[in-house]
């Protein structure tokens, strides 16, 4: 996995090859792509078949029917804002990583029940940040992070530098690779 997951918000499908030719010229190879929008599924399906180099995954995913529709795009991992039970099972299911937000012990507990080692923690900024992740890494060692939300420029490599941090998601991946794409042309 990347060590950066730019979560994308793909409004019209028309965005898509905009935004992924921003993020790999930024030497970026992987897209989380949101279910917020109508055209998510198109999306996936259409930067799967497209950016067969990017490692494209679904987020926002919510419930089963969602993630059966990320995985039938091609999605190659889920991400949720919490933890769905049924979402893991369909993961599980289909041998399709699953990165569910968790930010407190119980639901790490409910996530390595599952069989789940990595976990989302978002909103990063609202529950603790790099301190709430170095306290929560002590009663769970196996554990890793993907920190989202209030994760940017200013503390990225305080994160990094943590070794329980699996990876970085963030919009802001997304707005650099943008602004850094028009300013080349």
């Amino acid at each position: 996995m990347d060590k950066y997951i730019p979560v994308v918000v793909i409004k019209e499908l028309g965005e898509t090859d905009k935004i992924l030719s921003a993020l790999q010229k930024s030497g970026i190879n992987c897209a989380e792509i949101t279910f917020r929008t109508a055209c998510a599924k198109q999306a996936i399906e259409y930067a799967c078949k497209n950016y067969p180099d990017m490692n494209i995954g679904a987020g926002t995913v919510i419930n089963e029917e969602q993630c059966k529709d990320a995985i039938s795009a091609g999605a190659k991992f889920i991400v949720s804002p919490g933890l769905s039970v049924a979402v893991a099972n369909v993961c599980a299911q289909n041998n399709i990583p699953y990165y569910p937000g968790c930010v407190t012990p119980t639901e790490i507990m409910q996530a390595l029940d599952l069989g789940i080692t990595v976990v989302k923690f978002f909103p990063a900024n609202v529950y603790g940040g790099l301190k709430a992740l170095k306290a929560l890494s002590a009663p769970f060692p196996q554990v890793k992070f993907i920190p989202t939300g209030g994760v940017d420029r200013s503390n990225i490599d305080e994160f990094l530098a943590f070794d329980k941090i699996y990876a970085i998601g963030g919009s802001f991946f997304v707005k650099e690779a943008l602004e850094k794409a028009e300013a080349n042309d």
